[in-house]
């Protein structure tokens, strides 16, 4: 399902409807929440309250100025929440039914919630995610898995599967998703929508502690994102959400890209490989110079992320652990076995890793990858190999704390990787790119 055709498609247009007094919040946010849980399993959301949204767009009556909206610029905006984040008088699952019913209801808003209204945006209620967000094809035993709501046969990907999901259906505008290994980039590419992980670095900055009230699960790769339509609204989502300076986006003319060599994309379906190329035609055609990269040097992330991800997530959850999916059960015992001994010398190879990569990578300023391998991933097919498949193309980015954005692209979107702390750079490029999408 996608929002009626008079729907503004991006929140910037949104915003001038509001301007022109064209639209008010309560009839934008109630229209968003007709279309709310329109997926197979009606689970896009794993816990709302309309007649609390609605109040809150009430609370929005007064027309804005320009004013108002450089002030608070998600003003009226529907905006979703990833169920790991504290919004009070919610209960926050983190996707497990176990830990739901252990809690009591949340007291007060988490910084993300309380940031999101105060900058004036509308929560249309809290989103399904995979498992602890433990995972990327945004399957979940106790809630059921996330299929597109515009394709029943085919999951969101995860684990910030419900945000896409929202997004793609209409019933917000843009959602808060976490990506520590892939969880936005992936369902936002597997959607058809743009998607934006922050640097590591970004979610401290500017004092702003956004993980208080928000749960973790390995708190070294853990980034704050968005998931939303329009790359046109990257740069005002990123500067409402993360306090980053709007700047001129960096020319095309001369941008150092980097590719990875033919070595690394082995198992890319034809698909994938058809749209990275059409987004490397478009970019080399605007002047950007595109240069192939040695990939050998990242043969190691699998055997540093998996392990010290687990760890922390293991020392976040831990036992009993039988109230968890066997998947995941296993490994957060796995990650509880790990020695000190051993945690440290991957530590130590993380940073060389880290040192040699940085230092290869200097010469580009973006690199250009694929999600993911695959284009779609069916429901209810057996995906027990699937997420060390596409972690190899996201972990890169993970484990060096770079920021990413997914290009918004109908099958098989690439992510255009910057480097650390270049988030406001990122958006800014990738924003010029959005009369490009298709």
């Amino acid at each position: 399902m996608q929002p009626n055709s008079d729907t503004p498609a991006s929140i910037r247009s949104q915003r001038e409807h509001y301007l022109a007094g064209l639209s008010k919040p309560r009839d934008v946010v109630e229209a968003a929440l007709t279309r709310s849980n329109s997926n197979l399993g009606k689970n896009v959301y794993l816990s709302r309250d309309e007649a609390w949204s609605l109040h809150e767009a009430e609370r929005l009556s007064s027309k804005p100025t320009r004013d108002v909206l450089q002030n608070r610029p998600l003003w009226g905006i529907p905006v979703s929440l990833k169920d790991c984040f504290d919004l009070e008088g919610f209960v926050t699952t983190c996707g497990s039914k176990a830990l739901g019913d252990s809690r009591e209801v949340a007291v007060t808003d988490s910084t993300v919630a309380d940031r999101l209204r105060k900058l004036g945006a509308i929560i249309t209620g809290k989103t399904h995610l995979h498992q602890l967000a433990y995972g990327i094809t945004g399957e979940n035993s106790d809630f059921g898995d996330c299929l597109q709501p515009a394709n029943l046969k085919l999951l969101t990907g995860g684990s910030s599967s419900g945000a896409a999901a929202s997004v793609q259906e209409g019933s917000a505008m843009a959602a808060i998703g976490t990506d520590t290994g892939g969880s936005i980039r992936v369902p936002a590419a597997l959607c058809g929508l743009a998607g934006y992980r922050a640097s590591v670095t970004v979610s401290a900055a500017n004092g702003l502690d956004l993980w208080r009230g928000g749960e973790h699960l390995a708190a070294s790769f853990d980034t704050i994102g968005w998931i939303y339509r329009d790359l046109s609204d990257g740069p005002l989502l990123g500067a409402a959400l993360f306090g980053l300076p709007e700047v001129p986006p960096p020319p095309i003319q001369g941008l150092r890209v980097g590719l990875a060599d033919g070595s690394f994309l082995y198992d890319c379906e034809q698909e994938v490989l058809a749209t990275l190329e059409a987004w490397a035609t478009l970019l080399e055609s605007r002047g950007a110079r595109m240069e192939y990269f040695d990939t050998a040097m990242w043969n190691d992330t699998k055997e540093l992320f998996p392990p010290l991800q687990a760890s922390e997530a293991a020392a976040l959850h831990p036992e009993p652990r039988d109230h968890f999916e066997p998947v995941i059960a296993e490994r957060l015992r796995w990650g509880a076995s790990l020695s000190q001994t051993e945690l440290k010398a991957l530590r130590n190879r993380l940073a060389s890793f880290r040192q040699e990569s940085e230092l290869r990578l200097q010469p580009f300023d973006v690199l250009l990858l694929p999600n993911s391998p695959k284009a779609e991933l069916l429901a209810g097919a057996d995906h027990s190999g699937t997420r060390a498949m596409i972690l190899r193309y996201t972990m890169p980015a993970s484990i060096l704390g770079r920021p990413a954005v997914t290009l918004t692209s109908r099958r098989g979107a690439p992510q255009l990787i910057g480097r650390v702390g270049s988030d406001a750079e990122l958006l800014a490029l990738t924003a010029t790119l959005a009369d490009y999408a298709n």
